[in-house]
C-alpha cells in the first residue's frame, strides 16, 4: 500500500539530522562520554578542578599519547561533518584541536596545558549549538575545510620537531 504526499520515516538510529531540519539534533551519548573521560573524568576532591585522560595518556605516552586522544577529537569532529555543521564551526572545532595537539606536544609544557585545555569540551559544545541544515555546507567549503585542516596538521607535526632539534642542538653546544 503506497502513502500518498506522506513524507518516508526517518531511518531508525539515523541522528544526523535531528527531530527537524533547523533545530539542533541530540548529541549521541558516545560522545557526551567520550568528552567527559578525555576532559574531566577526574575530580581532584575539595576543589572544582577536573581534568581527564587527554592529559594523563599525553604524559605518560609523550607524542604518542597526544596522537591516541587526537582520534577522540578527531570522532568529534566527524560527528559534526556527518551533521554539515556550517564550515566556521567545523574551523574553530579544527583550530581547538591543533592547538590542543600542538601544545600537547611540548615537552612538559604541553603535558600541563592539556590537564587546563578542555578542546573536546568546547567543540561538544560548539556541535550542541548547531542546526542540521545540510543545505549549510557545498562542496567547496569542504575541500576548504580539508585543506586547512591538513595545513593545521603539517603545523602540528612540524612544531613538535622544531622544538627537539632545538632543544637537540642546545644540549650539543
Amino acid at each position: 500500500m503506497t502513502t500518498t504526499g506522506a513524507p518516508a520515516p526517518a531511518a531508525r538510529g539515523d541522528d544526523s539530522l535531528g527531530p527537524s531540519l533547523g533545530q539542533p539534533a541530540p548529541i549521541p551519548r558516545w560522545a557526551e562520554l567520550l568528552t567527559a573521560l578525555l576532559d574531566d573524568a577526574i575530580a581532584i576532591p575539595g576543589t572544582k578542578i577536573r581534568f581527564g585522560l587527554d592529559g594523563i595518556v599525553g604524559m605518560f605516552l609523550p607524542g604518542a599519547g597526544d596522537a591516541v586522544t587526537a582520534l577522540g577529537a578527531g570522532a568529534l569532529l566527524l560527528l559534526a561533518v556527518r551533521r554539515r555543521v556550517p564550515t566556521s564551526v567545523l574551523l574553530r572545532m579544527l583550530l581547538n584541536i591543533a592547538i590542543d595537539a600542538c601544545t600537547g606536544a611540548v615537552p612538559i609544557v604541553g603535558d600541563l596545558f592539556d590537564f587546563a585545555n578542555k578542546s573536546n569540551r568546547r567543540n561538544l559544545e560548539l556541535l550542541k549549538g548547531q542546526s542540521s541544515d545540510p543545505s549549510q555546507r557545498t562542496h567547496l567549503t569542504n575541500l576548504l575545510l580539508l585543506g586547512v585542516g591538513l595545513l593545521l596538521l603539517v603545523a602540528c607535526v612540524g612544531l613538535p620537531i622544531l622544538v627537539w632539534l632545538l632543544l637537540f642542538q642546545t644540549i650539543q653546544r
